[in-house]
């Protein structure tokens, strides 16, 4: 992972993706409806719906550590969402994620969530990143594992995994 400058603040570039700042005027489109040409076919899926529906209602989202779309290096297109639930409960943050239907199967949701959760403990004040999950949501599962999150617990429907700050 590395982190470059872009004019919203540090992306966090892997092999593949760019993890960007929501840019206003693309919370502006998906709020209202619109399309934009550096959208993938299926972007935004409902749950990119709702997390810029979130960002809309919660500017402090658009922290440096908050929520982000993310793009294919290679395309430029906006492909999914990531981002973290700021600000930490007692050192601990929320990382969720989604890749629209046309990018799954790429290992995208896998790259995006190792580099998240690596950015996310470099947080003032942030210890660990966790992540809930269904364990009948086998994709979501593997994600998590394949990022280097380790399962802590399981009541039966929600499943939680984290990862530390060494």
């Amino acid at each position: 992972m590395s982190l470059s400058s872009s004019p919203t603040g540090a992306d966090v570039v892997t092999e593949r993706l760019v993890l960007r700042l929501w840019p206003p005027a693309d919370i502006a489109a998906v709020v209202g409806g619109l399309r934009l040409a550096h959208w993938a076919q299926d972007f935004p899926s409902a749950a990119d719906r709702r997390i810029s529906g979130f960002v809309a209602a919660h500017p402090e989202a658009m922290y440096v550590y908050g929520q982000r779309q993310i793009l294919e290096r290679d395309t430029g297109l906006a492909v999914g969402a990531i981002g973290l639930f700021w600000p930490p409960d007692d050192g601990v943050i929320e990382v969720g994620y989604g890749i629209v239907e046309s990018r799954r199967g790429r290992g995208y949701a896998t790259e995006a969530t190792r580099a998240m959760t690596a950015f996310g403990l470099t947080a003032p004040g942030v210890d660990e990143v966790f992540a809930d999950v269904e364990p009948a949501n086998v994709a979501s599962v593997r994600v998590l594992e394949k990022a280097g999150l380790r399962r802590v617990s399981c009541d039966g429907t929600t499943a939680r995994y984290t990862a530390r700050r060494p």
